[in-house]
């Protein structure tokens, strides 16, 4: 079974940080705009159906359906725009649809995941669900990768 950090592995850690909050995009903004623009053609796609001969005959139910799906794609590709995540005292946040936030003493262990599209930092709790932050600023990646380090899997 892995150990949990201790507090003082947590003070060490916030100190190495440096000088806190670290706040910054969550997603790169190429990526937000890709998130856009597909978007953007999928509604000039709806709205061609819709207008067609084609679009007469979809069922209600079916295009009440697409509308809702595209309402939601629509919040989740505001969110990545928008996204902050911040490093602080009390521990990670990122603004997202639902609450993103993990305190320090709750993290069981960390692991960065640096993907080409996304760096991620997963945060495995106590409770067993883990929470995904993403970083998008050099800042982030950086105490992301330093936070890794520090809450990793201890056996």
């Amino acid at each position: 079974m892995s150990q949990a950090p201790s507090k003082e592995e947590i003070d060490a850690l916030l100190k190495d940080l440096g000088s806190l909050p670290i706040q910054g995009r969550s997603w790169p903004k190429w990526v937000a705009a890709g998130a856009w623009i597909v978007l953007a053609l999928i509604g000039v796609r709806f709205a061609l159906v819709a207008s067609s001969p084609q679009g007469a005959a979809i069922s209600p139910v079916l295009a009440g359906s697409l509308v809702l799906l595209f309402t939601g794609l629509i919040l989740i590709a505001w969110h990545m725009w928008h996204g902050i995540t911040t490093i602080d005292q009390n521990g990670i946040r990122q603004s997202w649809i639902m609450k993103r936030e993990v305190q320090w003493q709750d993290i069981h262990f960390a692991k960065f995941v640096p993907l080409f599209n996304s760096k991620r930092l997963i945060c495995f709790t106590r409770r067993g669900r883990p929470v995904i932050f993403q970083g998008a600023t050099q800042d982030l990646q950086v105490a992301f990768a330093k936070i890794s380090l520090v809450l990793r899997r201890k056996n």
